[in-house]
């Protein structure tokens, strides 16, 4: 191995970080405070659920019994919905819980399993109507599920949802179908572009590794319409070893491309100074109704929640700040609050990032789907 060089996997999540922005990808290689999402967590709990399922032993069971699935996936979907909660609370960074989001994720994994009964050739089928006998029908037809691809050099890797196999009318194997179960919107028309390059990196990773593979194609399985997209196209793994070159580990931040795109969902800015440094420049807007801020704490009741910042306009591009005249009031609430009293408890008189704060007249309200962090800019990589 090369002196100095680290070894480094691409995945497509990773890839689609580095190419929105460099320097996102680059901060999320830095082993910091992770934040957790709900859809995320969501989009799990359906995605082990159906694991789970495909896997059931289900061999000492009447091939002819029936109403046995509605109580037997709200039982796996409730574990793996508890287990997800606990991994999300125990998250350094998470905002407010929604225990409502279940009854999305149970239609989530009814969608999918509408789905798979469909390619089992079984067409539509309440729940509660589906047998024993018909269930095994699904599981002959997944071949692998959840399992991990990874390229003849290491380089490239991916998870994969499930690998079925391709029936025909007859119910006869005509290839292989790589699914990747999806619990986002639907495309309106087709997969964007992203969806559309990780389905085809999934099916072309499979094609590397299975010389002898059948016929093989990728599709989008999106549960909450259960609708199908396919994804066609030549080989992305060119691409992605491109890619790969790029991403390799340095001790210097890479380049970032501040935009509304890249920035907008960004979860590292507190230790970032580019985008505070754009928005001085005008290419990010400030926002409307939800924006961030760096500033520096006047005053703060941490038993009302009731704060005075003083706005600190960025200095040059490397996270310097200034004082300022611009002072507003805000409104801090739950977790907000929370993170506002461990802050100033420490004995932190340096500056402050607010994350999404809601803008209402002259002062801001910050609840659970707010960030108050210390602005640390990351300037050199802190990964051992």
């Amino acid at each position: 191995m090369e002196e100095g060089f680290s070894a480094h996997q691409l995945s497509p999540s990773s890839w689609n970080r580095y190419e929105d922005c460099p320097r996102k990808y680059w901060l999320s290689r830095q082993r910091l405070p992770r934040k957790a999402s709900m859809p995320a967590a969501m989009g799990t709990a359906v995605h082990n659920s159906v694991e789970d399922l495909c896997n059931l032993d289900i061999s000492d069971r009447e091939d002819s019994e029936d109403g046995w699935l509605p109580p037997t996936s709200k039982a796996v979907l409730d574990r793996h919905w508890a287990l997800e909660r606990d991994i999300f609370l125990g998250t350094p960074r998470h905002p407010r819980w929604k225990d409502e989001m279940i009854t999305k994720a149970h239609d989530g994994l009814v969608g999918a399993l509408n789905i798979l009964f469909s390619k089992a050739n079984i067409g539509k089928v309440g729940l509660s109507e589906v047998t024993v006998g018909q269930w095994k029908q699904v599981q002959d037809i997944v071949l692998a599920n959840e399992g991990t691809l990874v390229s003849e050099c290491g380089r490239l890797m991916g998870r994969l949802d499930l690998l079925i196999a391709d029936l025909d009318e007859n119910g006869e194997s005509k290839g292989w179908i790589v699914a990747d179960l999806k619990t986002g919107n639907p495309p309106k028309l087709k997969l964007n572009e992203k969806v559309s390059r990780q389905l085809r990196f999934y099916r072309d990773l499979l094609i590397q590794i299975n010389p002898d593979h059948p016929q093989v194609h990728a599709e989008g399985w999106y549960s909450s319409n259960q609708t199908v997209h396919r994804a066609d196209g030549p080989s992305v793994l060119d691409d992605a070893f491109a890619a790969w070159d790029g991403m390799r580990p340095s001790e210097e931040p890479l380049e970032a491309t501040p935009g509304e795109v890249q920035c907008g969902f960004c979860e590292w800015k507190a230790w970032c100074p580019v985008w505070w440094s754009a928005r001085r420049d005008g290419i990010l807007s400030p926002g409307s109704m939800f924006r961030d801020e760096v500033v520096r704490a006047i005053k703060f009741d941490p038993e009302s929640g009731a704060a005075l910042f003083e706005r600190m306009p960025p200095v040059g591009v490397d996270g310097e700040l200034a004082h300022s005249d611009h002072r507003f009031g805000a409104i801090l609430r739950d977790q907000a609050l929370d993170q506002m009293r461990e802050l100033m408890d420490s004995g932190y008189e340096e500056a402050i990032f607010l994350g999404s704060v809601r803008v209402d007249g002259k002062i801001v309200h910050l609840g659970d789907w707010c960030e108050v962090l210390p602005w640390t800019p990351l300037l050199k990589s802190v990964r051992e």
